[in-house]
C-alpha cells in the first residue's frame, strides 16, 4: 500500500500544480502533496526543503526541471527518500554535476520520449547511469511532456 502522504509530485520549470499529469496522479492518489514552486532552482529547492521537512520515507515523482529537483534532494537527504519516478528529468543541467558528487543510493525509474526535444536522450542515459546506483531507464515512444505515457503507466506498480 502506498502512503500517500509520502508522496509528491515536483512539475517542471514552466508548469504548475494545475498540469495534465498533476491531476492525473491526484485522481489516482487524492492525498498526494503537488505544489506550485517558482523562481530559480535555488529558490525551488528551497520551497522543496520546506515542504519536505525532515520526513522519511518519500517517494518523488519528479517531470523535467521537476526531476532535477528530485535528483538533487534525494542526492542531500538520501536517508528521507524511499524511491524516485523522474519524467524527461534534465540532468544535465549544470547543478547537477556541480552538487552531485557520487551515485545517489535511492533507487530510480527514469520514463523518457524518444520525441523529446527539450531533454536530449542519450546525453541524459548516460549521465543517469553515473548519477543512480539503482537504476531502470525506459524509453517509451513519446515527446518532453510524457502525457500519453502517464496515462498507460501502473502508477501504484510503479511505486510500490
Amino acid at each position: 500500500m502506498i502512503d500517500e502522504k509520502r508522496l509528491i509530485f515536483i512539475h517542471g520549470s514552466d508548469s504548475s500544480s494545475q498540469t495534465y499529469k498533476a491531476g492525473l496522479l491526484r485522481q489516482q492518489f487524492p492525498e498526494m502533496t503537488v505544489p506550485d514552486f517558482s523562481g530559480s532552482l535555488a529558490e525551488r529547492m528551497d520551497q522543496l526543503e520546506g515542504i519536505l521537512g525532515a520526513a522519511t520515507g518519500w517517494k518523488i515523482i519528479g517531470s523535467s526541471l521537476g526531476g532535477t529537483m528530485a535528483a538533487l534532494f534525494a542526492a542531500r537527504h538520501p536517508d528521507q527518500v524511499r524511491k524516485l519516478v523522474l519524467l524527461a528529468p534534465a540532468l544535465e543541467l549544470p547543478e547537477i554535476s556541480e552538487q552531485v558528487t557520487g551515485p545517489i543510493p535511492v533507487a530510480c525509474t527514469i520514463f523518457h520520449g524518444t520525441q523529446d526535444e527539450v531533454v536530449p536522450l542519450e546525453e541524459n542515459r548516460r549521465i543517469a547511469g553515473r548519477l543512480f546506483r539503482e537504476l531502470e531507464y525506459i524509453v517509451v515512444e513519446d515527446d518532453h511532456r510524457l502525457h500519453k505515457t502517464a496515462e498507460e503507466m501502473d502508477w501504484a506498480k510503479i511505486l510500490e
